[in-house]
């Protein structure tokens, strides 16, 4: 049997037990491994060195390199987003009733676990930690992924979230981290679906393609974010600007910063200006429409066919726009389904983009960045679904179950 094969079986067979585990154990180990991330934070960082002298020898781009860093802060957020967890209601084994047949049939749904999830990642090692403890929580086995370039860090959380589960007497094989980042592993881990229930990508382009191409197994892309600030005409300055630029520069390499800014024509005139002298502090590259560098001070002017970029660096697409229809028009077409938000004091505006944008996660007055499990209290997250089957956007416990039927009956057969 090969390494995939076998590992896939181990963590089918460590599902099976951990289902029916009840709550407060799953809690009691959920506290145990955030006090052991907290206690192995010279570990870890030590690992993390070795990811991090590697990467600047493959000259990784600087929004690589902040997903790759870990210090004292991130590993804190860890364990307090493994804590966050423990406080959260366990989805597993909720019942709701659907009412009883005329032939006296009681019907029932009950959440459960989705099995054994394979997460396939980049340059995220908190993802082992999140996506470890969001699995255990919501009753699933999970075999991490990591790419090449976070191994070393990968693989010095798992083990020690693995030896908390031994001490509690229950599988390592819960939670698995593929050894080799071989590709051609990969693709034999995308084949086992006698094992692996559901396949979630996270990270690049490149990758969430791959997998979604070549995967015989049900795949949740979790696709690049190509977020938007509306500026509406309605909008407060003041508020608009603060939108902008925590979106834009407060983390650059990020799914859930603003990669476009959009604004209406009847105030392109009086905050462009305003957004050009802005950005030019932060030291933002602006990429603009015709119309939007009449207002800019320095900017290169682009094609319409060059929106839609996720630039993970500072540098921002402008486009002036002469309705909320044209806006929306240009958020369908550029935009990858992720966060979207508009600036606006009009009430009746601000519901209607909400209704009519097609995007997981759809802010008025709030910015981009609160997009994101733990903002939104789901504590850790295992991504931001772009697609819409069965999750979308920041994937929580519940995300990670799905129902199944309750029949109940005293005899009953059908004639």
């Amino acid at each position: 049997m090969s390494l995939i094969r076998d590992l896939s079986l181990q963590a089918a067979k460590a599902a099976r037990k951990l289902a029916v585990l009840d709550t407060d154990r799953k809690d009691r180990v959920l506290r145990d491994m955030a006090k052991a991330i907290r206690a192995n934070e010279e570990h870890i960082l030590k690992a993390n060195l070795v990811d991090l002298d590697n990467a600047k020898q493959a000259q990784l781009s600087d929004a690589m390199m902040d997903r790759l860093t870990l210090n004292t802060q991130r590993i804190e957020d860890m364990a307090v987003g493994i804590e966050t967890i423990v406080s959260l209601a366990d989805p597993v084994g909720i019942q709701r009733e659907l009412g009883q047949r005329p032939n006296g049939l009681e019907i029932s749904k009950m959440r459960v676990p989705l099995g054994v999830v394979c997460m396939i990642y980049e340059a995220r090692p908190n993802v082992t930690a999140d996506a470890g403890a969001l699995c255990f929580k919501s009753g699933n086995a999970v075999i991490l992924r990591g790419g090449k370039e976070a191994l070393a860090s990968s693989k010095a959380i798992s083990e020690i979230l693995q030896n908390v589960l031994v001490e509690h007497d229950l599988p390592a094989e819960l939670i698995t981290v593929v050894p080799n980042p071989d590709r051609k592993l990969m693709q034999e881990l995308l084949e086992q679906r006698d094992f692996i229930d559901v396949v979630i990508p996270r990270g690049g382009e490149g990758l969430i393609n791959y997998v979604t191409e070549n995967s015989k197994i049900p795949v949740i892309q979790h696709f690049k974010g190509v977020c938007h600030l509306y500026i509406d005409a309605d909008a407060d300055f003041e508020t608009a600007i603060q939108l902008l630029i925590n979106g834009k520069t407060q983390r650059t390499g990020v799914c859930n910063a603003i990669e476009g800014l959009i604004v209406h024509k009847d105030i392109a005139a009086q905050i462009l200006p305003i957004v050009s002298d802005v950005l030019l502090r932060h030291s933002v590259t602006i990429n603009a429409c015709e119309r939007s560098s009449e207002h800019i001070a320095s900017c290169n002017v682009i094609a319409e066919s060059d929106f839609g970029e996720e630039y993970l660096d500072l540098e921002i697409a402008v486009k002036t726009v002469d309705s909320m229809d044209d806006a929306l028009d240009h958020i369908a077409r550029f935009g990858s389904n992720h966060t979207e938000v508009i600036c606006t004091q009009n009430d009746v505006t601000a519901k209607r983009f909400q209704r009519s944008v097609d995007a997981s996660v759809v802010m008025v007055n709030a910015s981009s960045r609160f997009s994101d499990g733990s903002q939104l209290g789901l504590g850790a997250e295992i991504g931001i679904a772009t697609t819409k089957l069965h999750a979308y956007g920041p994937m929580g416990l519940e995300s990670l179950t799905t129902e199944k039927y309750l029949v109940n009956g005293n005899g009953q057969i059908r004639a």
